[in-house]
């Protein structure tokens, strides 16, 4: 099959949707944009959003994201993915569905890294007063490379979405916009699993991953010469996401 049949069957038949997520160059009409279009003219995969793209727009363009995704789709949950991580779709699917009867969930690797005051760090905290004193941790929060929100908290972004403030990192925003309410932290281990040995271990022992990435690159290093093989290694199989009961 097409890639883009493959894409609508999994919509029709499972209720599941998959785009890669993307914005706009600062240059209007710029290379990078026609090559999507064309892309995206051939596989119908993009979600193309009314931002410009940049790695300091990353919170602006997760509020724009599921502002946007929840007044196309309607969901039990909305999934941010990074592109360089690996995903079992039947494992998080099945994952998901376990707490669809629950409001206002969060669920993701769950993690509380430090607050960092150096400038001079990449992930680098210019309102780090605001967490209290030299040497202080987040909230605890999903780590960014892979999360869900169900779609009330989807919702709550959408409607609010002005007025949500914007943290140096996307993880520890889209955190600080749920801390202060009744929401649901699912810490799911299965969602952050390393590269092989570590997702392949656990899938023999039959606990297969949801999604699996390197701490040290915030995703798989090297992606593109290594997802292939991290698939073949710790996927779930090709027919199991038809098969599971989702």
């Amino acid at each position: 099959l097409h890639l883009g049949e493959k894409l609508l069957q999994l919509e029709e038949q499972k209720g599941i949707v998959i785009r890669f997520t993307i914005g706009h160059s600062a240059t209007s009409n710029s290379i990078l944009d026609k090559a999507i279009d064309a892309e995206d003219a051939q596989h119908h995969d993009f979600l193309r959003l009314d931002h410009v793209e940049g790695y300091h727009e990353l919170s602006a363009k997760t509020k724009i994201f599921f502002s946007t995704a929840v007044g196309i789709w309607d969901a039990d949950f909305f999934v941010k993915v990074d592109d360089d991580v690996h995903v079992n779709l039947g494992m998080l699917a099945t994952t998901l569905a376990r707490h669809k009867a629950k409001p206002r969930t969060y669920i993701g690797c769950m993690k509380s890294g430090p607050v960092l005051a150096d400038k001079n760090l990449k992930y680098h905290e210019p309102e780090a007063w605001k967490f209290g004193e030299d040497g202080n941790k987040y909230f605890r929060h999903a780590t960014g490379q892979i999360y869900a929100i169900s779609k009330d908290l989807a919702t709550y972004i959408s409607i609010n979405q002005p007025i949500l403030h914007k943290y140096a990192n996307e993880d520890v925003s889209l955190g600080s916009w749920f801390i202060g309410l009744e929401v649901n932290h699912i810490d799911e281990r299965n969602m952050c699993c390393g590269t092989p040995p570590d997702c392949e271990w656990k899938g023999q022992a039959g606990n297969i991953c949801v999604a699996s990435f390197d701490w040290s690159c915030s995703g798989i290093c090297k992606s593109v010469e290594r997802l292939k093989d991290v698939h073949a290694r710790c996927g779930e199989g090709d027919s199991s996401v038809w098969s599971d009961l989702i």
